[in-house]
This record gives structure tokens, sequence and C-alpha cells, in this order.
């Protein structure tokens, strides 16, 4: 799995945890970090397709 990915699954981690304990205190700050969860899942899954199709394309050329 690429660098950036791992760093955005970490992030996703970080926010969830975070959303979770916002809403446990009662605060809408909550939804910020929903929002944060979304961008960053989209990164990460968007830098694993990537390298996929890097890998896919790199075996094509060579045979």
């Amino acid at each position: 799995m690429p660098r950036l990915a791992l760093y955005a699954l970490a992030v996703c981690v970080l926010a969830v945890a975070a959303a979770v304990v916002s809403f446990a205190r009662g605060s809408w700050l909550g939804i910020v970090w929903i929002l944060l969860l979304g961008v960053a899942s989209n990164i990460a899954w968007y830098y694993v397709r990537k390298a996929k199709n890097d890998k896919a394309a790199e075996q094509g050329s060579a045979a």
C-alpha cells in the first residue's frame, strides 16, 4: 500500500476517534471530524486505486 494511502488511513482512524469523543461530550464539532473522515477516506481510496492501476499498466507494457 502506498505511503500516502497509509497516512490518509491513519487520518481516518484518528478522525473517527475524534468524532466519537466530540459527540460523547455533547459537542457538534464532531460533524467537522466526520467531514474530514470523508475527505481522508477518498484520498486513501484514490492512492490505492492509482497504485493498482500503475502496477497493472507496468505489467501490461512489460509483456
